[in-house]
């Protein structure tokens, strides 16, 4: 099995969990309300993708409070950060690889 999309994480892939990976990607830890309406998916929605991903190692889950009102932070582990990498490289090489192909199957 030589094609890159052998090296895709399925856990990563969906589209949900994709962009909650990337969200907590590009920042130290992200509260739960602000990943909701950035995702643009209910609270059950992504409490269950939450779940997935923290149970494969790839976030952590810390519950606090803000004054009085409860209140959820997630944050990327090494390990999440080494997975959302690597399926990533692996998208943009999937996609150079279709672009570079085509173009050569224009020229023929």
């Amino acid at each position: 099995m030589t094609h890159p999309r052998h090296r895709l994480d399925e856990l990563i892939h969906t589209p949900v969990r994709f962009s909650l990976m990337a969200a907590l990607a590009a920042a130290e830890k992200v509260e739960f309300r602000l990943l909701r309406d950035t995702l643009e998916v209910s609270d059950s929605l992504l409490s269950k993708h939450i779940g997935v991903l923290e149970e494969a190692g790839y976030l952590t889950v810390d519950k606090g409070y803000v004054g009085k009102r409860p209140r959820t932070w997630l944050a990327i582990t090494e390990q999440g950060k080494a997975a959302f990498e690597g399926h990533y490289a692996t998208l943009r090489t999937i996609g150079q690889s279709a672009l570079r192909d085509g173009v050569e199957r224009i020229e023929s």
